[in-house]
């Protein structure tokens, strides 16, 4: 496997932490999601002391691997080329489940929240993935 691949993984794994604790937790975007879920979903979360922290560290590596792989495979060695490849591809997963659980599971209790999810999740997919294309880029040759 590609060092640069590793390398892009963990960063853009590390960068995913760090972003979902200032957009969940610091800007408290998860009590937006709260609000608009229903009340047997929200039962369904643990209370901040008992999260698994280490559980959270390896589902955003893994995470982070995705969208580095991603990135990679499709030729992107740039923060715009990650960007894109990430947006979409947040997007898209979010789409394909968001509207899975909208018409099957009693989740959500508006539609709004279902948009709001696809957007923050190909916003922050996005910004992902630009942390992974510039690491895949670091040290190449420019034509300029």
């Amino acid at each position: 496997m590609d060092k640069k691949l590793l390398f892009a993984a963990l960063a853009a794994g590390v960068f995913s932490f760090l972003l979902g604790w200032v957009l969940w937790g610091m800007l408290d975007l998860m009590g937006y999601y709260q609000d608009n879920m229903n009340a047997a979903w929200n039962a369904l979360w643990k209370k901040e002391e008992n999260m698994n922290m280490i559980g959270m560290i390896i589902s955003n590596l893994a995470y982070g691997a995705l969208v580095a792989w991603v990135v990679w495979r499709g030729g992107g060695a740039t923060l715009m080329s990650g960007l894109m490849a990430g947006a979409i591809l947040g997007g898209l997963m979010s789409v394909s489940m968001d509207m899975f659980y909208y018409s099957m599971v009693n989740m959500y209790s508006n539609k709004m929240i279902v948009c709001v999810d696809v957007l923050v999740n190909a916003a922050t997919t996005g910004l992902t993935g630009a942390v992974a294309g510039q690491v895949l880029g670091m040290g190449a040759k420019s034509n300029a």
